[in-house]
């Protein structure tokens, strides 16, 4: 009798790394074809002089190393090294850095530079807009929000212990609300004051997006830690809508309790449990939308009482409009998420200036991302940053040459390689650099 002992078992598998011509994430040939067209690299060099600095050579191909290493899904500067593989660094079109290198580049940032890096953004964004991924003449909602960026041990300049007890930095982001593009990002230093550096960077943010090429109603979202009426009239002043949660001070409460109770009108539409109720009122000239809401405890009414959510706005559509769309707003939340599911998950250095130079790339990684999916599958729903990741980006693949001619090689039966060929194709087609 002849016993099948079916295939050999897994432990009979040799492991060896040889392949010269295997890539780690296939994908980022989409990422690196639509930086080639903004001239990415180019204006890095143009934009950041780090002097005689040391790690100040070779600017655009650092900047390049970091920001394909984070979209393949890199949170620390060894994690950058995954570019070095196999025939990798080919398929991007430059040379990766060393890891040690990138530290050294990093480290050599101070204030200033990492403003020149921030420029970078800014240019990146414009470039990317003039494509055909910027709003154009349509309505451009903003969301401004901040957020604890977590940090372990005690050696990082500039973190500290926040409200929510843990030791930490405190950027504050502005995105777009349709794209989940990130407009504006800053980091800060550990601190419980939400408004630490909010004029200038309303300021910044609005010739921004007015350089980038944004021709429509600007609307800015935000919540109660924004609350600032120089920042309202900064709003006013540049022709912005604005939907800005307030706190309840004195004069607010007084207005709120002043509204007449048969001008609350209950909300349908309102997601959570309970009731809620929208009216309007004024206080300091200013129109102040209020949502209340009251949690329903069932077959009792004891202690039951209403919260009230205000919200101070220059708009003038109708009162439930204003109160929806303030609701979204939390959007944002999910460009926190997807930050610090990758590059933000960690902030690598003990040096602030480096860490602050890691996160505008980290910003940098993010748009490309989510501009390779706008102008490369622009009939496609925007998907999650993890979505694309998977289903684009980290594919393995082999680089072969043959006859002067490369050919990427991909999986066979790929769920997702019509996306990834009509992608591609699309943003080979974009207008190359003159």
């Amino acid at each position: 009798m002849v016993h099948d002992d079916g295939p050999p078992g897994l432990d009979a598998i040799e492991v060896v790394f040889d392949d010269e011509r295997a890539v780690s994430d296939a994908g980022l040939v989409l990422c690196a074809t639509l930086a080639a067209r903004l001239e990415l690299g180019a204006m890095a060099a143009a934009c950041v002089d780090l002097g005689r600095r040391a790690g100040a050579g070779n600017v655009a191909r650092k900047v390049l190393s970091l920001v394909m290493a984070i979209l393949a899904g890199a949170d620390s500067i060894d994690d950058c090294d995954v570019l070095r593989a196999g025939r990798t660094g080919r398929l991007l079109g430059f040379r990766p850095s060393a890891p040690s290198t990138l530290g050294t580049f990093l480290r050599a940032f101070t204030f200033g530079h990492v403003r020149q890096l921030d420029r970078l953004l800014g240019l990146a964004l414009e470039r990317a807009w003039a494509l055909g991924a910027g709003p154009g003449e349509r309505r451009l909602v903003v969301d401004v929000d901040s957020f604890i960026g977590p940090v372990c041990g005690h050696a990082k300049e500039g973190a500290v212990f926040g409200h929510t007890r843990q030791r930490g930095y405190h950027p504050i982001l502005a995105t777009r609300a349709d794209t989940a593009e990130v407009l504006h990002l800053r980091l800060r230093k550990g601190s419980a004051n939400t408004q630490r550096g909010i004029d200038r960077f309303v300021d910044e943010l609005i010739a921004r997006v007015r350089r980038a090429g944004a021709r429509g109603v600007c609307l800015l979202r935000a919540d109660s830690g924004f609350h600032n009426e120089a920042t309202f009239g900064k709003l006013d002043r540049a022709g912005w809508q604005f939907s800005i949660a307030v706190r309840m001070t004195p004069t607010i409460r007084q207005a709120v309790e002043a509204i007449d109770q048969n001008a609350w009108t209950d909300l349908s539409d309102y997601p959570d449990s309970g009731v809620a109720q929208i009216a309007e009122t004024t206080a300091g000239g200013r129109r102040i939308v209020v949502r209340r809401v009251r949690t329903e405890n069932p077959g009792t009414q004891l202690f039951a009482t209403w919260r009230h959510f205000p919200i101070a706005t220059n708009r003038t559509c109708p009162l439930a409009l204003v109160e929806s769309e303030h609701r979204q707003h939390a959007v944002i939340e999910q460009v926190i998420r997807d930050l610090k599911a990758q590059a933000l998950a960690h902030f690598p250095s003990a040096k602030f200036y480096a860490n602050a130079a890691w996160t505008v790339i980290a910003a940098l990684a993010h748009n490309l991302r989510r501009q390779t999916i706008l102008l490369g599958t622009p009939e496609e729903p925007i998907r999650a940053a993890h979505t694309v990741t998977r289903q684009l980006l980290r594919l393995p693949g082999r680089l072969t040459r043959h006859a002067r001619r490369q050919t990427l090689h991909l999986p066979a039966r790929w769920p997702w390689r019509h996306a990834f060929t009509a992608a591609l194709a699309r943003l080979r087609a974009l207008p190359a650099p003159a």
